[in-house]
C-alpha cells in the first residue's frame, strides 16, 4: 500500500428538499430525482461543515476543498478557517477551489501558521478541533466549511491537506492521496408503496491508483431519527442528542464493512462500497436525521488484493476480536422533507373525517398526490363547529381542498353557549327541573345549553306553594322557561295564615283548588293559578278536543255548561269530563 492516511471526520450539513420532478445527484447531500409516491423532493441547496484531523504524516499549512462541477456563483456561505482566516476561492472551467492557506514569511522562509500531525492515541475531543478547544493548538485537527446554492451539476467533493512544495519553496501543494471524507447522498425512492422513502448513501473512500487493489476498509454504524420540525445545521452537532441520533435505540445499521473495490472491479461476491441507507416517512416527517461513525478496520487483508478477510468466515458483519481500531470520523446529516400531505389541526373535541383517510381525533395527516382533490366533514358533537382554517375557509361542516406540498388545514369546535339556572326556595317546599338536573333544595344551580327549554315543578313538603318570583311567575305548580341567558327563579312556599276568634279556632286564608281532566279536553283558571286567598271566586272554562265531545262537571263543580265558577272558602277538587 501507498497510503494508509485516514482523516477524521465530522460532518455537518442539512438539506432542504420541496416540490419538484426532477432532480440529480449532488455534493453532501445529494440530488432527488425521482417522485415518489404522494411526495417529489428536490435539493435546493446543501449546508456542509466538517471536522478533519491531519493524520496525513506531515504538517499541514492549510487546507483545500475542490467541487467539481460548481462554479462560483453556486456558493453561498464559506467558513471562516479558524487559524488560517477567509479562504481564497478559485474558479476554473472543471470547478471551484476553496483554499485555506497560511501566509509565507520570506525573511525566514517558513509558513506562518501550522496545523500539527496529530499524534496517534493522544488524547483527543471533537472540541479539539475549534479555537475553543484546550488542545487546540496541538491537536492537529481543524473545523471548515462550505455552502452550495445549486449542487445540481456537482460531480465530485474532495479535500486535501496543503504542504509545502519543496520543489517550488514559498508554495504549498495539494498532499495526496487525498483526506478520508465521506459524503452522503440524499434521495427519494421511486414510488413502490404509499410511503415515501427518502435515502442516504454514503461511498466508500476512493481505491489507491493500483487498478487491482482495493481501499483501506472502515467498519461504519448509522443511527437515524425523524422530527416533525425542519432542522438547521447548526443543530447538527454531537452534544445535541434532542436532534442527533445517538442513543442505542436509534441504531439503524450496527456495523458495516466500507471498502472501495479496485478500479478493475472486484470479485462480485461482495456489496461493501457503499452503505444504502432507506427510511420511510410518516406524514408528519419534516426531517430525517442520519448520523455516521467511522472506525479503522485493523483485522487482516488479503496479500494480494488489499481486501480486508474477515474472521467470521469473511462475511464482515460485525468486527471481531482485533478488527476494530480507533474512531475516524463521525458524520451529521439530515434531510429537511417538505411531502404532499394534508395535516389536519384540530381545536376542541369535534372530529375531522376526509376521503383520503385522515380520522382526526386520531390520524391527523395522511399523504395525498400532489393536486389531489380531498374532501373533510367536521363532526361538532357535544360542541359547536365554529370554522375553517388554512387551505379551508368558512363555516360550512365540508370543505374541499387539494394537496399541494404541507397543506395545512385547521378546524375550530368551540364549547356549545351554555347558560346558568339558579333555583331558590322560600318556605318548606322542593323545585325540580325536567331534565332532572335541579332538585333544590339539594341541587339548586345547573348548566345548560343555550335556548335550551326547561320545566320547572314546585312541590309542596309542609307549606303550601303561594307562587314564583324572578324568571318564573303565577302561582301554577309548573313554570316553562326558554334559556336564552343566565336565569334565576325562586318558588315561594308559605304556611297558611291562621286568625282567632271565640274557642281559639283557626281559619285558613288560602286554599287549594285541583283541576283533573276525565277525557281529551283542557280546562283554563282565571284567575290562574291553583292556590287561592279565601273567598276568591275561581271561573273554569272546559274546552274539548276534536273527537272528544263535552260532558260536563263533577266534584266542586256541576252542570253540563262549559263554565262554572267555584268559591274558595275551602280546598276544592272538579273534574272535566269529556267523552
Amino acid at each position: 500500500m501507498t497510503y494508509e492516511s485516514i482523516a477524521r471526520v465530522r460532518r455537518h450539513f442539512t438539506t432542504i428538499l420541496k416540490a419538484s420532478t426532477s432532480g440529480a445527484l449532488i455534493w453532501a447531500a445529494a440530488a432527488t430525482p425521482t417522485p415518489v409516491f404522494a411526495q417529489t423532493a428536490t435539493v435546493e441547496g446543501s449546508l456542509s461543515a466538517f471536522d478533519v484531523v491531519n493524520d496525513s504524516g506531515q504538517d499541514g499549512h492549510g487546507f483545500e476543498i475542490r467541487i467539481d462541477g460548481a462554479q462560483q456563483g453556486d456558493l453561498y456561505y464559506t467558513m471562516y478557517g479558524q487559524r488560517y482566516g477567509n479562504a481564497k476561492i478559485a474558479e476554473d472551467p472543471d470547478g471551484v477551489s476553496i483554499r485555506y492557506e497560511s501566509p509565507y514569511d520570506a525573511v525566514s522562509h517558513k509558513f506562518t501558521v501550522t496545523t500539527p500531525q496529530h499524534v496517534p492515541n493522544s488524547p483527543f475531543s471533537w472540541n479539539d478541533c475549534y479555537t475553543a478547544g484546550s488542545r487546540y493548538s496541538v491537536s492537529g485537527c481543524e473545523h471548515f466549511g462550505q455552502s452550495v446554492r445549486n449542487p445540481a451539476n456537482i460531480t465530485k467533493v474532495t479535500g486535501y491537506w496543503l504542504v509545502e512544495d519543496s520543489s517550488n519553496p514559498g508554495t504549498l501543494k495539494r498532499l495526496l492521496p487525498p483526506a478520508t471524507i465521506p459524503f452522503a447522498a440524499w434521495t427519494v425512492a421511486p414510488p413502490t408503496t404509499a410511503t415515501p422513502v427518502v435515502i442516504a448513501e454514503v461511498e466508500a473512500p476512493d481505491p489507491p491508483d493500483a487498478p487491482d487493489l482495493f481501499g483501506d476498509a472502515q467498519w461504519v454504524k448509522v443511527y437515524v431519527t425523524q422530527l416533525t420540525r425542519q432542522v438547521s445545521t447548526d443543530e447538527l452537532s454531537t452534544d445535541n442528542p434532542v436532534v442527533v441520533p445517538e442513543d442505542p435505540s436509534q441504531i439503524d445499521i450496527d456495523w458495516q464493512l466500507l471498502q472501495a473495490e479496485p478500479p478493475s472491479g472486484g470479485n462480485g461476491n461482495r456489496n461493501r462500497g457503499k452503505t444504502r441507507n432507506e427510511s420511510g416517512i410518516d406524514p408528519e416527517t419534516r426531517s430525517v436525521i442520519r448520523r455516521y461513525e467511522l472506525y479503522k478496520y485493523t483485522g487482516a487483508y488479503d496479500a494480494l488484493t488489499h481486501e480486508a478477510v474477515c474472521l467470521d468466515g469473511g462475511l464482515c458483519n460485525a468486527p471481531s476480536a482485533g478488527e476494530l481500531g480507533e474512531a475516524l470520523s463521525s458524520q451529521n446529516t439530515a434531510a429537511n422533507v417538505t411531502p404532499d400531505v394534508l395535516v389536519v389541526t384540530r381545536m376542541g373535541n369535534g372530529t375531522v373525517t376526509g376521503d383520503n383517510g385522515i380520522n382526526c381525533g386520531n390520524t391527523c395527516a395522511e399523504f395525498g398526490l400532489a393536486g389531489s382533490a380531498v374532501t373533510l366533514t367536521a363532526t361538532p358533537g357535544s360542541q359547536v363547529f365554529t370554522g375553517w382554517t388554512g387551505a379551508c375557509s368558512g363555516t360550512l361542516l365540508t370543505c374541499s381542498t387539494s394537496v399541494s406540498g404541507v397543506t395545512n388545514v385547521g378546524a375550530r369546535f368551540d364549547p356549545l353557549p351554555t347558560a346558568t339556572v339558579s333555583v331558590l326556595v322560600a318556605g318548606s317546599g322542593e323545585v325540580r327541573a325536567s331534565t332532572g338536573s335541579i332538585r333544590c333544595p339539594n341541587i339548586c344551580s345547573g348548566v345548560f345549553a343555550l335556548n335550551t327549554t326547561v320545566t320547572f315543578t314546585a312541590k309542596e313538603v309542609k307549606d303550601r306553594f303561594t307562587g314564583w318570583s324572578g324568571a318564573c311567575t303565577g302561582t301554577a305548580l309548573t313554570c316553562t322557561v326558554t334559556l336564552t341567558a343566565d336565569t334565576t327563579l325562586a318558588a315561594n312556599f308559605a304556611p297558611p295564615s291562621s286568625g282567632g276568634s271565640g274557642g281559639g279556632g283557626t281559619t285558613a286564608t288560602r286554599f287549594r283548588l285541583t283541576t283533573k281532566l276525565n277525557g281529551n279536553g283542557t280546562v283554563a283558571s282565571n284567575p290562574t293559578g291553583s292556590d287561592f286567598s279565601a273567598g276568591t271566586v275561581v271561573t273554569l272554562t272546559a274546552t274539548p278536543k276534536v273527537g272528544s265531545p263535552w260532558v260536563g262537571w263533577s266534584g266542586a263543580c256541576t252542570g253540563s255548561a262549559t263554565t262554572c265558577s267555584v268559591t274558595m272558602n275551602a280546598d276544592k277538587t272538579v273534574t272535566a269530563n269529556f267523552r
